[in-house]
């Protein structure tokens, strides 16, 4: 009996490392690594012919250089992401997605490789005679935000009495704003700022400080542990010889991108 507890025991051990190993073993197999993104400037952007920049584009190809295959980028709206990697659409996902238990209970998080906040921008002459962070929080007051984000819960934790207007995509949420359709957007930094710096006389930066901080993890399927290691790796070898935080201070801490692309 003892034995075969320990023959099955060491089979179910075998399967298991087996199962671990498939997604590194079928991406090099491929060729190709499959990245779930979603369009958040500056995470991931799109110009007009289809062409995608940023951060995680960035980030997504130098990891698919490093393992010697090629990226593939599939964009999904945001609250579409996971399910398509639970799918198997997808072999991670590269979007700056928050780190949260929530989450971790859908699917299993690399360590932190970028950090971001939640910042508020909003409508200058829809606020101007709002005097302080509470005024916000009543029920003729409109915020803006991405269905599905982290800054969609916020929000409504936040700002219970106010309206919230949940929208599929930041261009939208953002162009509320601006348009004077409501009076606040709540988003990952620093699309806010950009939006302010881009808009001057329409919208502002009533903090000077996120609403709130969060670190951002590669997302992958449950039980892909040997794809998680290496994930891992690579996080902390890029760490180490300053190529994310250098990719990182190139998109979120200048506009010299955006002057790159005109």
């Amino acid at each position: 009996m003892i034995k075969k507890l320990f023959l099955l025991f060491t089979l179910l051990l075998s399967l298991s490392i087996n199962c671990y190993a498939d997604t590194v073993d079928s991406i090099l197999e491929r060729g190709t690594l499959k990245v779930g993104v979603s369009l958040f400037e500056p995470w991931t952007m799109q110009d007009e012919s289809g062409q995608l920049s940023g951060f995680e584009i960035d980030v997504a190809t130098k990891i698919a250089q490093d393992m010697g295959v090629k990226p593939e980028f599939i964009i999904y709206k945001w609250e579409n992401i996971i399910t398509a990697l639970r799918k198997g659409e997808i072999d991670i996902i590269a979007g700056g997605m928050a780190i949260t238990p929530e989450r971790a209970l859908k699917i299993s998080f690399s360590q932190p490789y970028a950090h971001s906040g939640l910042s508020l921008a909003t409508n200058t002459k829809l606020t101007k005679d709002i005097n302080d962070f509470e005024q916000l929080n009543q029920p003729d007051v409109i915020f803006t935000v991405v269905s599905g984000t982290v800054s969609h819960d916020l929000v409504k934790r936040l700002f219970a009495k106010a309206k919230i207007n949940a929208v599929p995509t930041p261009d939208e949420a953002s162009q509320a704003v601006v348009d004077g359709k409501a009076h606040a957007y709540v988003s990952d930094s620093p699309q806010p700022e950009f939006l302010a710096l881009r808009n001057p006389d329409k919208v502002d930066m009533p903090l000077s400080k996120p609403l709130v901080s969060y670190r951002a993890g590669f997302g992958v399927n449950k039980g892909e542990q040997e794809w998680l290691n290496f994930l891992n790796t690579w996080i902390t070898a890029r760490t180490a010889d300053k190529w994310l935080s250098t990719a990182h201070k190139h998109w979120f801490k200048t506009l010299d991108w955006n002057q790159e692309a005109e």
